[in-house]
Order: C-alpha cells, then sequence, then structure tokens
C-alpha cells in the first residue's frame, strides 16, 4: 500500500473537489499535468475551472464514481492469474495499457465521514487514500514554501505574500483559502521556488507541514468541536514552530509572544521590542497608512487598501516575509499597495440605491469585532454617516454555543443587528443552542436585534427595512451571501422606481 504522496504520475480522485481547499490542490496536480478527477454535490465556478484544466468531475458522491477504477482492478487480477509468473507487481502500482489507468490516490478533507459511500469504495478497492494535509505537506516539502498560520488572518496573509512575491518576479505556486482576483481563483501554479499555502490548525493537521518559513497571525480558541481548550491549540502552533525553519510571528498576541516565541517578530506597537513595528499610523475609510521599522530603523511609508487594524498587522506579516527573502523595501510597498484583497474579506459586492453591501467571512468573535471596527471607520467618513447593518449568520452549534457571551458583545460599531437561525456546517444538533436563544442574549447587549431565522424572512426584512445611505455587511462562513444578488437587485428596483 502506498505510504507517501506520488507525484511521479499516478492519478489523484478527490471526494468534495469544489471545497475551497480540496480546489486549490487540485488546481495545483492539474498545472503540474497530473491526471485528476472528483467529486462534489455540486458544480460552481470553481469546478468548471478545474474541468477547463482537464478534470473529471462527477455529480455526486456515489461508489460509482469508482466503478471505471474497480474495472481496471478486475482486469489488472485477470492479467495476473493468466500470466503463471510467481512474482507479480502489486496491481495498486500497475501502470496498464491503453486508456486504463492504475487506482487512484484519493483525498478526503475533514468533512467526509468514514459512511460516505465513495470513501467506502475506495477502501474497499484497496485505493491508497490521503487526508487533504497529507497533500498538501508533500507540497509543501516539495517548494521552498511558506506557511500562514492563525486563528484569524490566515487568507489575507497568505494573499499579500503571495501577491507580494508575484509582483516582485519571484512566480510563485499559491494555495490559499479564498479567491483572488490577481490570480482569478484559490490558486496559482508559477515556475518559481516559492509556494504560499494557508495552514489550517482546525482539525489538528498543522502538525504536518514543515516549511520554510511559517507565520503565525495570533493563537485563539476557534474549534471548541476539535480542541477543549487553549492549550491544546497553543500545542498544536508550538509543533508546527519547532517544524518550521524561520518561524515570524505577531506579539501583539500574548499567547504567540509568551508560549510560541518566534524567530522574527512584528507588532503594531512600536515599543515592544518587535522586529518590525510601525507608527504614524492613518486608518481611513479607503486605507491604511503607516510608517515601517525594521530593528527600530525607518524603512519606509506603507500604504495599503485594505481597512483596519488587524489587516495592517497582516501586511507588516509581508513585509517581514519579504524581507527575510532579501526584497527591497520599496518593492515590497509598491507590491503590497496595489493588493486589492481576497474575496469575501471586507469584499464590496456592490451599490444600489445608495447603498453599500458588504461580504465577510468573519465568523468568529475577535474577527467580527475587527470587521465591524473597518466598517463604521468607513461609515463615519461619509457624508452624511452611513448606518451599519449588521447581518449574522452564526456557524455551528459549537462555537456558537462556546462565545456565545463573547459574540452579544462584538457588534457594538453596528447600528443595526439581523441575526439568522445557526448554520451547523454538518454539525448535529446538541439542542444545546438555537439562534432565538442568541437573539434574546444579543438584544441585551444591543437596542435593536432583529431575529429572522431563514435566508426568505431575512431577504423580505432587508427589503423593508435598508435605505438609501446604508452600509450593510453580511458576516459568517456559511451560505449568508447568496443573498447578496437578491438584495442588490431590489434596491435597484427600488431606485429606479423613486426616480
Amino acid at each position: 500500500m502506498l505510504t507517501s504522496v506520488d507525484f511521479s504520475g499516478r492519478p489523484f480522485h478527490f471526494i468534495g473537489i469544489g471545497g475551497i481547499g480540496m480546489s486549490a490542490l487540485a488546481y495545483v496536480l492539474l498545472e503540474r499535468k497530473l491526471p485528476v478527477s472528483g467529486s462534489d454535490l455540486r458544480l460552481s465556478h470553481i469546478t468548471e475551472r478545474l474541468k477547463t484544466l482537464g478534470a473529471h468531475i462527477f455529480l455526486s458522491q456515489d461508489a460509482s464514481n469508482l466503478e471505471h477504477f474497480s474495472q481496471v482492478r478486475a482486469e489488472a487480477e485477470v492479467m495476473a492469474i493468466a500470466s503463471s509468473v510467481a512474482t507479480v507487481t502489486p496491481i495498486a502500482n500497475r501502470r496498464l495499457t491503453g486508456s486504463s489507468m492504475v487506482l487512484p490516490q484519493v483525498i478526503c478533507s475533514t468533512a467526509i465521514n468514514e459512511s460516505n459511500a465513495e470513501y467506502q469504495a475506495a477502501l474497499e478497492l484497496g485505493c491508497p487514500i490521503f487526508h487533504r494535509s497529507d497533500l498538501l505537506a508533500a507540497l509543501i516539502k516539495d517548494y521552498r514554501s511558506i506557511a500562514i498560520a492563525g486563528t484569524h488572518g490566515k487568507t489575507t496573509t497568505s494573499s499579500l505574500i503571495s501577491y507580494l512575491l508575484l509582483e516582485a518576479d519571484l512566480d510563485p505556486t499559491v494555495i490559499v483559502g479564498g479567491e483572488v482576483k490577481a490570480w482569478q481563483g484559490n490558486a496559482r501554479f508559477g515556475q518559481g521556488d516559492y509556494l504560499v499555502a494557508e495552514a489550517d490548525e482546525s482539525d489538528g493537521s498543522l502538525v504536518k507541514f514543515e516549511p520554510y518559513v511559517g507565520i503565525i497571525t495570533n493563537a485563539e480558541l476557534d474549534h471548541p468541536d476539535h480542541y477543549s481548550s487553549l492549550d491544546e491549540v497553543v500545542e498544536i502552533f508550538q509543533t508546527f514552530a519547532s517544524r518550521c525553519k524561520v518561524t515570524i510571528g505577531c506579539i501583539d498576541c500574548e499567547t504567540v509572544r509568551d508560549r510560541i516565541t518566534p524567530n522574527i517578530s512584528y507588532s503594531l506597537n512600536p515599543d515592544s521590542g518587535a522586529d518590525y513595528t510601525v507608527d504614524q499610523i492613518r486608518y481611513q475609510g479607503d486605507g491604511t497608512t503607516a510608517r515601517v521599522l525594521e530593528h527600530g530603523q525607518v524603512l519606509g511609508q506603507l500604504n495599503i487598501q485594505l481597512l483596519g487594524h488587524h489587516n495592517l498587522s497582516n501586511a507588516i506579516a509581508a513585509v517581514a516575509v519579504g524581507r527575510l527573502l532579501g526584497l527591497e523595501f520599496p518593492v515590497i510597498a509598491r507590491a503590497l499597495a496595489s493588493f486589492e484583497g481576497a474575496r469575501r474579506r471586507f469584499e464590496h459586492r456592490g451599490a444600489a440605491n445608495n447603498i453599500l453591501f458588504i461580504d465577510d467571512y468573519a465568523h468568529h468573535p475577535s474577527e467580527i469585532r475587527a470587521t465591524l471596527s473597518s466598517a463604521r471607520l468607513q461609515a463615519a467618513e461619509s457624508s452624511p454617516k452611513r448606518r451599519v447593518v449588521a447581518v449574522f449568520q452564526p456557524h455551528r452549534y459549537s462555537r456558537t454555543a462556546t462565545f456565545l457571551t463573547e459574540f452579544a458583545e462584538s457588534f457594538r460599531d453596528a447600528d443595526v443587528v439581523v441575526l439568522s437561525d445557526i448554520y451547523s456546517a454538518g454539525e448535529p444538533d446538541s439542542g444545546q443552542i438555537n439562534g432565538q436563544q442568541v437573539a434574546d442574549l444579543f438584544a441585551t447587549r444591543h437596542s435593536r436585534v432583529h431575529y429572522q431565522p431563514t435566508l426568505p424572512a431575512i431577504s423580505n426584512f432587508l427589503a423593508a427595512t435598508l435605505a438609501p445611505g446604508d452600509l450593510v455587511i453580511f458576516l459568517g462562513a456559511g451560505n449568508l451571501n447568496q443573498l447578496i444578488p437578491d438584495a442588490i437587485s431590489t434596491q435597484q428596483v427600488a431606485e429606479k422606481a423613486a426616480s
């Protein structure tokens, strides 16, 4: 049985190929001219992109998806018996003639459980089965890699660093957890030595990675379905740091500062003693400016289009990486100034009837506070000031229950809060918490909270409630953002009717 990922030509089959992490890996394999197939429950622009590159996509997760490989195995067994040769090449490693292929390497994510019919079929066939993180770990080992970890900010920091390397003509390969306009997706294949990858701690697989550079943006408990305490999270990050040749960390996070002790540090506080700091900071509604210091010496001015202190911190991480790789600061500053952000990270989705529509992936109290702070900053610079309407879909029962009080405290920068029911993300409902209970607690902290349990109810409420001048921001990692196109269309109709 194959025990390590094989990049020599053996095919790959992804169960759940359309996921944001799985599809990025599949894209890189396809660009490396390796045979790729996969399944998902629905087609999307992501799966269409993979099909264009040559992937075979199944619109189901059925055992029948592996029938072709089952037929190949049967043919191989017949050939082995007929040959009467004492020593036979293992079937799993046999490459057959014509259009036949050896059994594929099957890639699964944590979202695929053992009862999945396609997974069971792969087991029965004897396919080598790898977790998504095993494949990413193998790719990381294949390059001079930069892996970005942390509870929050991974996607933006990964995208900033990738964009910096691209603009500096280092032609990186990129695997990130969000879509970026600069490379039209969540992955890019380059000819350079560097791979930039987002390294997820949610399921503990972070410990498999051995990058040249590891970045840790912060460390908090975010996945109570997997971790029972912050100590367990810290242990994962400590193991990851020990496997990196160089660790870069944000010491504004006390946990990173005191319990991980990175080789290179960065901070927004010029008195922190960090290797990279900033001063003369200006947070504005259209971007952020700051002066960057390296070991106390001024490097120069940084101007970014991203909003808020959290994004300035992410940009300083990119500066630290750029300097480690030997890039001059003017090259770094010029690249970061033109970065427009990743999809679903304070993404402007449109405007209609003088209402701004923003989409953001924030689903943890810390992320929501930071995102709404940016929204308030942008709203305050409008004349007259805009009203901030936050539409929030809680993500997972376990996270909602664990951080319920923190969530309730996170919406102070919103004028109006609209809450949906909890998005399970496949997690079973324990009966411990529901959307109404969340709304009731929120109402003790905020004067204008409206519980609209379903997506259609939210659409109707927004149509009746939004007014010209509003900034409405959709928050969550679930399917809430699918309401945005219709909400914009509704306001376009209202705008025409009023004109």
